[in-house]
């Protein structure tokens, strides 16, 4: 950070939460079992503290946890339509407790105490806000990224140029790219850099994920103008040390390991994870899409596996500090360290395969986490996060010949080998050096000045300054290095209301954007036979708010209707204004920010229970109107030697759409998920500035999946060879209509129709420590495509084993 302000002001607000008057009082948290009088789990029940609001279900092995438990003498009162009500009666005199507790079965139970608590995903779902909560306890042991549990949530498309470690963005109705921003625990995820990403955090790890679309909330406080996807981790404040490996096809390992210490006397915490995933990438691909040009230029479609795809990524964190005491919630200094090497197969489309081009990238990232409630004064919650990280980034393309499919030399008409145009692969000969140092401060207060009010202002602060050097460039102009500056500050503000007895809930919020952007590119000029350096400067700066709304009214306790609206602004991004080397991303600094008007309306209702069987239904519509979308550009030049596109504006656009989703239970036992989407998302501006008429006027917008279906099912199978042992089995099925990925509606640019099914097991030993889980992925070795038809892996088969010690 170059402004020694922001260190004064850092410090200033450490030093009064540390003499914050306003002491909290000592809590608790009970984790535990439900079980009925012949051992089996008891799903779904209430578990209240008796006198307060705090609540919470239990899950469907019976599992529950109840956070903010006072010390003292306590009683939980056990409730459900299932058993008979139970009242169980402890001492809370430590921050963690485990408990057993047994109930008897009963038809039905009329004095059952009602629900006075959601739970955290309901909570959040039933807020207005078109929003969803992936959460991953079903999952956590089995061969799963966090990208493939996003891809199957309603209305979320994952968009990934082939296999482990290839670029990633996100669809959500409609919305992608920069449109759409990730979190981290409310962090944006550009801070830790392109080597630590969605998946190189286990789903063990996660608490669970939140998905914002179209209207993102306050406290977040970013220009997400399609959508926000927010990871909550773990923060468990139990002692714990978890440990997985998973090898498949592809020569495939992926492993995790973490684990955490807290001082239950003096609160001192040590939180820490490791993670390091290696592929070789190696899969068939074949198809329209897969050809060999031959010395005569005549095409030859073949069937070969990728050779130039390999990918590692390695890294961890380690956060110290204190944890529930009396002057913070949370104190943690961390650290961040990750690396990857990436492998880059071809350019934009897979017309023509690279030998030799590949990149190396590395994060150490600094980061101070302060939370407390009651801060100065009762109902005040502050919050600061504050990271600081230097990123490297090296592209490498050297090789100058031309490569087929098979990993071969091209050879022309005479026999001889083929260079490449441009002398690499794409493009001239580089070594470029990219070196970005990032700071992002995130502070915000919530303020319960009443039970029913609450008060809401976050700001981010989001700095990026950016150097690059070409070493393969003369020593003269290896003198000369660039710069690219970023500065971004979004401040939000929101008022939230419940009223009629927490029936009808309202929140208004207004947003303010500000961005700076600065470039520098020093050359050497030649002036009447002397050089001289000259410095080339551009600088511009944007400023505009945003402002919007939701409201959710509970018809029943159980069925809510839902809309949210706002006036969007997305600034663009650094990889948009400077470009990015490593993904063929060229710059251009012209690029404006995009607005987008958003509107959802939405029905959730459920869950139902009818003896044995509960079920839950969701249903929305959605429009987002968009001016000066940012895209990236299409280009149907498939054989271009050089396939570098930079982000451009697309004008008007317009997406109208919607989305459903079902979930259906049978005795706890079996599981089965539905869910679809479908949206006309076109370009909506019929001339250009001459006053001539597009040629894709009303089109539907190119490289987009705009109609998805998910569907999955799960089923248990309780002390099958072990007692206590239990035995899951899982399916899924995945579907995506054809689409174009160019203006043109030619079949050689349309992506086929897609019919993906995965199939699972996982075993769970008794005592809950070892979970063994083997997953048949792309079971019928279906044809998988993503962006610009980029072919993703066929069949594959994978191998977890994950180990768990909770309470050492």
């Amino acid at each position: 950070m170059r402004n020694p302000l922001r260190y004064s002001v850092l410090l200033i607000f450490l030093h009064l939460s540390a003499f914050a008057q306003m002491a909290s009082p000592k809590l608790a948290t009970l984790k535990g079992r439900i079980r009925d009088e012949k051992g089996l789990a008891v799903g779904y029940a209430t578990v209240r503290l008796k006198g307060s609001e705090i609540a919470t279900h239990s899950e469907s092995d019976g599992s529950f946890e109840l956070k903010s438990v006072p010390y003292g003498n306590q009683e939980l009162l056990i409730t459900s339509v299932e058993i008979k009500a139970k009242s169980h009666k402890l001492h809370v005199h430590k921050t963690f407790h485990e408990l057993g507790l047994s109930v008897i079965k009963s038809a039905h139970d009329l004095n059952e105490v009602q629900i006075v608590q959601k739970t955290e995903k309901k909570e959040i779902e039933t807020q207005g806000f078109a929003a969803n909560v992936i959460e991953t306890k079903t999952v956590a042991t089995r061969n799963f990224q966090t990208n493939e549990l996003l891809d199957r949530t309603v209305g979320v498309r994952v968009r990934q140029n082939g296999g482990l470690g290839s670029a990633v963005n996100y669809n959500l109705n409609g919305m992608s790219g920069g449109s759409v921003r990730i979190f981290i625990d409310g962090i944006p995820i550009s801070t830790f850099g392109s080597s630590f990403s969605l998946n190189s955090i286990p789903p063990a790890n996660i608490e669970r994920i939140e998905v914002y679309k179209g209207v993102i909330p306050a406290h977040l406080a970013d220009d997400a103008l399609g959508g926000a996807i927010n990871v909550i981790l773990k923060k468990g404040l139990n002692n714990s040390l978890a440990a997985s490996v998973s090898y498949g096809s592809f020569n495939t390992l992926q492993s995790s390991l973490s684990g955490m210490y807290r001082n239950q006397k003096n609160g001192l915490t040590f939180k820490g994870s490791a993670f390091y995933n290696y592929s070789d990438n190696d899969y068939e691909v074949w198809g329209k899409f897969v050809r060999n040009i031959l010395p005569n230029g005549r095409y030859e479609y073949v069937r070969a596996r990728r050779f130039n795809d390999a990918y590692r990524s390695v890294g961890g964190q380690f956060e110290a500090g204190f944890t529930d005491v009396k002057w913070a919630d949370q104190f943690l200094i961390g650290y961040n360290g990750s690396s990857d090497y990436n492998e880059i197969q071809h350019g934009q489309y897979m017309s023509i395969p690279y030998m030799g081009r590949f990149s190396e990238s590395s994060a150490h990232v600094f980061s101070l986490n302060y939370k407390k409630k009651d801060f100065l004064t009762k109902g005040l919650e502050a919050t600061l996060n504050a990271m600081s990280s230097n990123r490297k980034e090296v592209v490498t393309d050297t090789v100058k010949w031309n490569y087929n499919w098979f990993g071969e030399k091209s050879l022309g008409l005479g026999g001889n080998p083929i260079l490449r145009p441009t002398g690499a692969q794409q493009g001239a000969p580089t070594i470029n050096h990219i070196q970005r140092n990032v700071t992002t401060i995130r502070g915000g207060f919530n303020y319960d000045f009443h039970p029913n009010h609450r008060i809401v202002v976050n700001h981010i602060l989001y700095q990026i300054d950016r150097k690059q050097q070409d070493f393969m460039r003369s020593a003269v102009e290896r003198e000369f290095i660039g710069t690219r500056d970023l500065t971004k500050n979004i401040t939000s503000a929101a008022y939230e209301l419940k009223a009629f007895d927490s029936k009808l809930k309202a929140n208004v919020f207004g947003k303010y954007y500000q961005q700076k952007i600065e470039r520098l590119d020093p050359k050497l000029v030649t002036t009447n036979g002397e050089q001289k350096r000259i410095e080339e400067r551009a600088n511009s700066k944007k400023a505009t708010t945003g402002y919007g709304g939701a409201v959710s009214f509970a018809v029943k306790s159980n069925i809510y209707l839902l809309t949210s609206a706002e006036k969007a602004v997305r600034l663009p991004s650094e990889g948009e204004v400077f470009g990015s080397p490593g993904e063929n991303i060229i710059e251009n600094f012209g690029i404006r920010p995009e607005v987008s008007n958003n509107l959802n309306l939405g029905l959730r209702a459920g869950p139902f229970s009818v003896n044995k069987h509960k079920f839950s239904f969701a249903a929305s519509g959605f429009l987002r109107d968009t001016r000066d979308k940012i895209v990236r550009r299409v280009n149907p030049r498939l054989n271009d030697a050089v396939q570098t596109d930079p982000f451009e504006n697309l004008g008007k656009t317009k997406s109208v759409g919607f989305e459903g989703e079902a979930s259906y239970i049978f005795n706890n036992n079996l599981n089965i998920g539905f869910n679809f989407s479908r949206f006309n998302s076109v370009f909506n501006m019929q001339y250009d500035p001459n006053g001539r008429e597009y040629d894709y006027y009303n089109k539907q917008l190119p490289n987009e999946p705009f109609f998805t279906i998910n569907a999955n099912a799960q089923y248990g199978i309780k002390d099958l060879f072990l007692e206590d042992a239990i035995l899951n089995i899982y399916y899924s099925f995945g579907f995506v209509e054809r689409f174009y990925t160019t203006w043109l509606d030619i079949e050689d640019f349309r992506t086929p129709r897609q019919y993906i099914q995965d199939i699972g097991i996982s075993y769970v030993l008794p005592g809950k420590k070892w979970v063994v889980s083997a997953d048949l992925k792309n079971a019928f070795d279906r044809q998988a495509y993503d962006n610009f038809a980029v072919q993703k892996p066929g069949r594959a088969f994978y191998l977890k084993l994950n180990y768990t010690i909770n309470n050492y």
